[in-house]
């Protein structure tokens, strides 16, 4: 049964991360929030830890989101495209004994220049997928340990931008730019999907989300001409675009995702808007079906448990 329809959950596109949280309280839960320190990923943590979740944010630069985010969270170093640095965050992490109630993977690059880490990867592919896959898997037995949690995989809607490149994930025939951060989100859809196929019967379900579009960090790598060709600012850098959020609106759909008892039942699913979306062809909202097809989510985890050498259920 396709589960990608409407549930009506009386939020929208103006929502933030407090009105979902409303009479949610959170108090002795854990949350992992990647990327907690900045943009969404800092008002994610800011409403995670208001309603009484004990949040830790692994980042790459600790001491800049120790300064961000003050008493607010637990900081630890993580650096996605490096599996060395997964495995010893994941490792400090388990040897403390602690569950995994929520797990955001919020953290990502968008749009850089060609840029290979590890064994030479294509960094978005690997920053925003598979250090990701990485981290997941490495945490598993923290996520099962109490009943279950959620995982949360923060994509985009530029998962249009491009299905997963089977015959060349790595660019290898050239590069560019936004097909590769296309297919970098698209891989995060899929993440979702055959995590909540292989991880619901031990309690773990999973989500992919759209959060809008929201001017935050993650265009450092954008010249402002682009962004002005784009629509999305005007030369004096003034927003244009009325579809565009404000930090604490785009952190309510992954906010929704973590917490909301509207999906104990539901898992699997993209959302955008703080309810799941429909699926979509043309220009309407909603998710691509080649980012939620199940054959192609089980041949991406297949791949990337061949990249990196992790796979809790291999």
């Amino acid at each position: 049964m396709n589960a990608q329809h409407k549930l009506g959950s009386g939020f929208g596109h103006d929502t933030t991360a407090d009105d979902v949280l409303t009479g949610i309280d959170l108090t002795g839960k854990l949350a992992i929030v990647t990327g907690g320190y900045s943009g969404l990923g800092l008002e994610t943590t800011k409403a995670l830890a208001k309603a009484g979740a004990h949040v830790v944010v692994p980042a790459r630069r600790p001491e800049v989101a120790r300064e961000a985010v003050g008493e607010l969270a637990e900081v630890d170093e993580l650096d996605l495209g490096d599996l060395d640095s997964v495995q010893a965050f994941a490792d400090r992490f388990l040897a403390s004994g602690r569950s995994i109630d929520i797990l955001i993977d919020n953290a990502a690059i968008m749009a850089c220049p060609e840029t290979r880490v590890g064994p030479g990867w294509e960094a978005q592919f690997a920053t925003n997928h598979l250090g990701h896959f990485a981290l997941v898997n490495r945490l598993w037995p923290a996520l099962t340990a109490n009943g279950g949690g959620r995982v949360v995989s923060v994509s985009s809607t530029g998962h249009r931008r491009s299905d997963i490149r089977w015959d060349d994930l790595e660019f290898r025939l050239g590069y560019e730019k936004w097909q590769a951060y296309g297919q970098a989100k698209t891989a995060n859809v899929l993440f979702a999907v055959q995590l909540d196929a292989l991880g619901k019967d031990s309690g773990v379900r999973a989500y992919a989300l759209h959060p809008g579009g929201i001017l935050t960090p993650l265009q450092r790598h954008l010249p402002k001409q682009e962004m002005v060709d784009l629509g999305w600012i005007d030369a004096d850098g003034n927003l244009l675009s009325p579809h565009f959020k404000t930090p604490e609106q785009g952190a309510a759909t992954q906010v929704w995702a973590a917490t909301s008892p509207r999906l104990d039942e539901v898992g699997g699913v993209f959302l955008e808007d703080c309810d799941v979306a429909e699926v979509s062809t043309d220009d309407a909202p909603g998710v691509r079906p080649y980012a939620i097809d199940p054959t192609s989510a089980d041949r991406l985890w297949t791949v990337s448990a061949r990249l990196t050498g992790v796979n809790a259920f291999g």
